[in-house]
């Protein structure tokens, strides 16, 4: 981390999705003994322990948050806001708590085992760039593309899987938000570049890969206790 950038995260846990199962959002259930969202705030904290992180939640599970905090006796400095109707109006609510100085990520909730290396080069990238920097995994599977007639091949090797954090000066990142909700904005970048912001690709992490099903959730436990518990 340079000593003169200033650096944010937006952690986006502002769904109320229930498709991976059970009873509560996904970014409060527990991976080894812990909520999902905690191992993601650490994840960023102990890259940067100066940082500011903003922590986006669904509206009305403020007070459920906070006493999860207290039973695990979690005290990482952060800052909670209400999420919006979609992840665009999340996202813009966490960047009024960001100044236009900073350099900002904005990272899905539920990608926990996000890598302090990966984190590093996204933000260095983002300022020796000045622009958007996303991180991206190659597509492995065979792929086809609908068409009318039916489908067709798609070269896979032109074929990238986003991730988060996508990282991007803050003050280019909040001029972009100021335009209209479009339901083409799938992430940050798809804003960021619809207003002109460069996008730059750097190769990201299988290990960081979001939780979404039942079977991500085997995954995300095998993961943790066959390897991320014993090596933080």
């Amino acid at each position: 981390m340079s000593s003169e950038r200033k650096e944010s995260a937006i952690i986006v846990a502002g769904g109320k999705g229930l498709r991976a199962g059970g009873d509560l959002p996904k970014q409060f259930q527990p991976i080894g003994g812990m909520p999902m969202l905690m191992h993601t705030i650490l994840a960023f904290h102990r890259y940067n322990s100066q940082m500011k992180i903003v922590v986006v939640l669904p509206d009305g599970y403020q007070s459920h948050w906070k006493e999860l905090c207290r039973l695990h006796e979690f005290d990482v400095p952060h800052k909670v806001v209400v999420g919006g109707e979609t992840r665009f109006h999340s996202v813009k609510n966490g960047l009024k708590e960001i100044t236009d100085e900073e350099i900002v990520g904005v990272h899905d909730a539920a990608r926990p085992f996000v890598g302090t290396d990966l984190i590093v080069r996204c933000f260095e990238a983002a300022e020796l760039h000045d622009c958007g920097v996303i991180p991206v995994v190659e597509e492995a599977n065979s792929v086809r593309l609908l068409t009318e007639n039916g489908s067709r091949i798609l070269d896979r090797q032109l074929l990238r899987l986003i991730q988060t954090p996508q990282v991007f000066p803050a003050k280019k990142l909040k001029s972009a938000y100021k335009t209209a909700f479009d339901p083409a904005f799938t992430d940050d970048a798809s804003v960021a570049e619809k207003n002109g912001i460069r996008i730059f690709l750097i190769k990201g992490e299988e290990r960081n890969f979001k939780i979404t099903t039942p079977f991500d959730w085997i995954l995300a436990d095998t993961l943790w206790r066959n390897y991320i518990k014993t090596t933080e």
